[in-house]
């Protein structure tokens, strides 16, 4: 068969044993199961950083997709389908139009009000998102249905960094849906005289405002899956724990799984 005496002997020594490649690959399924099981709402590109992170190991995102596929790891979070655009705001009209690309941060803010129960609670949560670096710039949380105090608190800290028009600080585009508070005289009043340009979302159009809207969605697969909102006995104390591991310490695969903070300092804004 023109096969030579020592390969062949090798190649029969090895049979029944796995290679190196093999081992490594057994391994790497066993740290990624681990991590998923601490965070069963990342995805396999989160859970290749976290096991990166973990273990200094170098490896691609392909052959960590791989070995999840044969693992049956899936992400827990909660997947949303296509809907049709909806009709323009007769407020404001929608002044982003898709162009996300800020270039230094509060060029583009965004705000959105989403809601969670905990226990027999209902809870309803409003962030403020600078588009930049996506870090949470403000937040506010209350479980009386219908208030709009969260709104008015996450304005009241755009307003602190917008400053008024006297003060020609550079404007900043201030991006929300067309909510009843958004859309309220008495809001849009409170910042007139502010540097604050306001861009709105067609009805019913959530692609309109993508980062706010998807954070809102995974936001709260972390919160439940991964810090146990469920069992919470303090949740405005948690979402402040929560919101500062956010900004601080989560690598976001879109700054190059750097922080917000992180992404923002390294660029050079303080």
């Amino acid at each position: 068969m023109d096969v030579n005496r020592s390969g062949y002997y090798k190649w029969k020594s090895r049979q029944g044993k796995l290679n190196r490649y093999e081992k490594d690959r057994i391994l790497l399924t066993n740290f990624l199961t681990e991590a998923h099981q601490k965070y069963p709402s990342h995805g396999y590109h989160r859970l290749a950083n976290d096991v990166f992170k973990e273990t200094g190991w170098i490896f691609s995102h392909n052959l960590a997709h791989k070995c999840c596929k044969q693992a049956e790891i899936r992400s827990q979070a909660r997947k949303y389908r296509y809907k049709k655009p909806g009709t323009e705001s007769i407020k404001f009209e929608n002044r982003v139009r898709g162009k996300w690309n800020a270039k230094a941060p509060l060029q583009i803010v965004v705000s959105d009000m989403t809601k969670f129960k905990v226990g027999n609670t209902y809870w309803e949560w409003t962030l403020l998102l600078d588009t930049f670096n996506n870090e949470i710039l403000a937040h506010s949380v209350t479980s009386k249905e219908g208030s709009n105090k969260p709104y008015y608190d996450c304005l009241s800290k755009l307003k602190e960094l917008a400053g008024k028009k006297e003060e020609q600080t550079p404007q900043i585009v201030f991006h929300t849906d067309q909510g009843s508070v958004y859309s309220s005289l008495a809001f849009c009043q409170d910042h007139i005289d502010y540097n604050i340009i306001r861009s709105m979302s067609r009805g019913g159009t959530p692609t309109d405002n993508p980062i706010i809207e998807s954070l809102n969605g995974w936001i709260k697969n972390e919160l439940f899956l991964d810090f146990a909102l469920s069992e919470s006995k303090d949740v405005p104390a948690l979402l402040n724990t929560y919101v500062n591991y956010f900004n601080n310490y989560r690598p976001a695969a879109a700054l190059g799984y750097k922080s917000p903070v992180q992404y923002k300092t390294e660029l050079g804004f303080g």
